[in-house]
């Protein structure tokens, strides 16, 4: 079985839109929550979101690669090319080896909105762009970005809710230590806009918190009422470990568990059993005991339930041996299909820069969630191995442990 390290990581985040600013961010604590007025006019409850700059590709990429990427497509060109950088890889590199790509996305709302638009307008789909189809498809990251860094590897999306992006890397670790991949380029990428969150606003499912934005989330705070939605793109470079010592690459961390678990229950509300399974079995996979994890980077979005039932899993499984916890979506927002890729890129940096980012907005402890060790300050903390927690809608789980290399 080969060993499978990270040796590139590449962010684009309300956090900051690369990796240097991300990690500063993390480290002050910054929240990237923002009032969107629009979503006011258009009739959203809540008008909270998380917001990055769309990147400008026109004289980065010809017309041609543009017009069939959707805006969660371009943010995850941006990260990738960081974090081919980060990794010394470049497209002599790509073109002389396979290498593959598993990428997480569950939507994409606006081509299909657009797309329909024009449809009903106009009454002809010949007026239709060529490149709607291919922005609309929940394989459109994937699809674009194998075209534009010519790979020959593996290539699909792997599409499980709120836990695509931690499911990608997953799926990519076992490919890899099964020796049927050397390198796979894995990430999580969400688009932001009204149109691809407006149902999720008809469910409640949003903090109303709009006097102060950067106060909504709240990850296990007693007063919490609903998660702020936002989005970018994360991508990581994985290969195993012979590959990345021929090639002389600078080991960034080590993927050592992949867990994961299905609740079998409601499809939308938590339970306690699925997530501690998928905890459980990543300890098993990476070999490890529950002592050994330094810090958790919990999936709590800041929704009454979800984090409770979240608090009580990690109490299950870890109990006296409890590490250090904070959720980063208490600055970040909800980052959905991008969430469990950010969230393995954050959490690294903090690994690697022995620190801990706060669990911010934290006032009032929970009776559910009390059992937690929270880190709701930035603490300094050397950090041997993380674990990171990521589950989406019709109880899909992933847990992921990584650790610092040591070889």
């Amino acid at each position: 079985m080969n060993r499978v390290v990270i040796t590139g990581m590449g962010i684009y985040s309300v956090l900051g839109k690369n990796l240097a600013d991300v990690k500063d961010s993390l480290y002050h604590g910054k929240s990237g929550i923002i009032l969107d007025h629009k979503r006011k006019e258009l009739g959203f409850r809540s008008a909270l979101t998380g917001m990055v700059e769309r990147p400008v590709l026109k004289g980065v990429l010809d017309r041609r690669m543009r017009v069939g990427m959707p805006v969660q497509g371009e943010y995850a060109y941006m990260a990738t090319l960081e974090a081919l950088r980060n990794a010394g890889i470049d497209q002599d590199f790509l073109n002389r080896n396979e290498v593959g790509i598993l990428y997480g996305n569950d939507s994409s709302a606006l081509p299909v909105v657009e797309s329909v638009d024009i449809l009903r307008k106009e009454k002809d789909t010949m007026l239709i762009g060529s490149g709607y189809i291919f922005q609309s498809m929940n394989s459109t990251v994937s699809m674009n970005l194998s075209v534009i860094f010519r790979l020959r590897g593996i290539n699909f999306t792997v599409s499980g809710a709120c836990a695509s992006g931690s499911h990608a890397i997953g799926i990519g670790y076992l490919l890899i230590k099964d020796g049927l991949q050397d390198m796979i380029i894995c990430g999580g990428a969400q688009e932001i806009n009204p149109e691809s969150t407006a149902s999720f606003d008809a469910l409640n499912a949003f903090s109303l918190r709009e006097s102060e934005p950067a106060k909504a989330s709240r990850p296990f705070d007693r007063d919490r009422d609903g998660l702020v939605p936002s989005g970018g793109a994360a991508s990581i470079i994985i290969e195993s470990y012979e590959s990345a010592k021929k090639r002389g690459a600078n080991i960034l961390a080590e993927v050592a568990g992949y867990g994961f678990s299905s609740n079998g229950e409601h499809i939308s509300l938590p339970n306690i059993d699925g997530p501690a399974r998928a905890m459980q079995q990543s300890l098993k996979a990476a070999g490890m005991s529950s002592a050994e994890i330094d810090y958790i980077n919990a999936h709590a979005t800041s929704t009454p339930a979800g984090d409770g039932n979240e608090a009580q899993a990690i109490f299950q499984v870890f109990g006296k041996d409890m590490p250090l916890v904070s959720s980063t979506k208490s600055m970040t927002g909800h980052e959905m299909w991008m969430g469990g890729a950010s969230e393995i890129v954050y959490s690294t940096l903090m690994m690697n820069n022995n620190f801990i980012a706060p669990n911010i907005n934290f006032e009032n402890p929970d009776p559910a969630t009390e059992c937690l060790n929270l880190a709701t300050v930035m603490t300094p903390h050397e950090i041997n191995a993380f674990l990171s927690n990521s589950f989406g809608f019709g109880g899909t789980n992933s847990s992921l442990i990584v650790r610092k290399a040591s070889f």
